[in-house]
Order: structure tokens, then C-alpha cells, then sequence
């Protein structure tokens, strides 16, 4: 599994993306918001996800792990393929749907080319009850979320902790300690703050 890929931007549209990475070109398939986050920048890192068909292998980048994770849960829905979830990921930001999706809002999912009544429904049904355990709002908002804030926060899922909890904690220490830099300091203030 390629989990991430780092490098230059050979080619960049707002659908598709080839990342050179010493080299070897990389294609990925993008969503209108992980264009809107990369479309300044001339190299950087995109998360990854491998989906395999019998007639493809096919690479989506995605510009934070939070919209890797959305895809992943919205491809476990039957009847939502990769291409939908991808234009699902082009038509609204990653917390409007999560949003749409924990409120019941099916009118706002219809309004998603490829999305129809029954998807809609579908959706809701299936990811309501997980997508409402996870924060609709990022605890982190209202911060300059730094690379090390997000390190810190996977670092501490990674070792088992919620991802909701793994916010709060980093959130808490970047309150009480704002001009902390350090990412060892963080997880460790983070850890004793669980």
C-alpha cells in the first residue's frame, strides 16, 4: 500500500495531479478540495489511497488525512464507488458532508452530481452513527494548525488513542503552551493530559 507520495508537481489540474518523486511520476486523482489546497504550491506531500479493480489500479491524493479517511468511509458504502466519493469530496468540504450525513440532511447530499435520493439515504443510514462519533468540527480550528499539531495528533492515534480525544489533548497543550514547537514536547504534554 502506498500511503503517501512526496515530491515535485509535474502536471497539476484541478482533477488530476502527476507527482514526480525522484523521478517516477506518480498520477493521482484529486478532488476540487485538495486542488484548492495544493494549487500554490509547486512540490509538497499528499496522503494516498490504492483502489483496485479488475480493470484498474487507480491512485487518489488527498491533501490531509482527513479527507483520506472520509473517502475511505464513504467507498464503504454500497453503491458509492471511488469516482462518486471523489466528486462527493469535489461538491462540498469534508466537514459539510460529515455534517450532512450526522444531521440527515439529504437534500444537501442530493444536490452532488451522482448522488440520488436513495444514496443519499444510504449514506446517512450507514456513516451516521460513525461519522457522529468523530468531531464535526475540527477542536483545532481556531488555530495555526502547524505540520508538528498534525503529527502530534496521528502520533497519538497511532499509539491507540481516539482521534476526538488525540484532538482535544493537542489542542490543550497548544492552549496552555502556544509557542511550543517542539513535536516530542507536544505528545508527551498531550499524553499526560489524557
Amino acid at each position: 500500500m502506498i500511503a503517501f507520495v512526496r515530491g515535485h508537481f509535474a502536471v497539476k489540474t484541478p482533477a488530476r495531479l502527476v507527482v514526480d518523486v525522484n523521478g517516477v511520476g506518480y498520477e493521482l486523482n484529486i478532488s476540487l478540495n485538495t486542488y484548492s489546497a495544493i494549487s500554490n504550491k509547486d512540490s509538497g506531500q499528499l496522503f494516498t489511497y490504492l483502489h483496485i479493480t479488475e480493470n484498474a489500479q487507480t491512485l487518489f491524493g488527498f491533501a490531509d488525512m482527513a479527507e483520506k479517511e472520509l473517502f475511505m468511509q464513504l467507498i464503504s458504502v454500497s453503491g458509492v464507488g471511488a469516482s462518486t466519493a471523489r466528486m462527493m469530496l469535489s461538491g462540498m468540504k469534508p466537514d459539510e458532508i460529515t455534517r450532512a450525513i450526522v444531521q440527515g440532511n439529504t437534500k444537501q447530499l442530493e444536490g452532488i452530481k451522482g448522488i440520488g435520493k436513495k444514496s443519499a439515504e444510504r449514506l446517512i443510514v450507514e456513516l451516521r452513527d460513525k461519522l457522529g462519533k468523530q468531531s464535526i468540527e475540527n477542536p483545532l480550528s481556531g488555530f495555526s494548525v502547524q505540520q508538528n499539531d498534525a503529527d502530534a495528533v496521528n502520533a497519538l492515534i497511532s499509539l491507540g488513542i481516539g482521534r476526538v480525544m488525540a484532538e482535544q489533548a493537542v489542542k490543550k497543550v497548544l492552549q496552555a503552551q502556544p509557542d511550543n514547537n517542539s513535536l516530542e514536547d507536544i505528545i508527551k504534554q498531550a499524553l499526560k493530559n489524557l
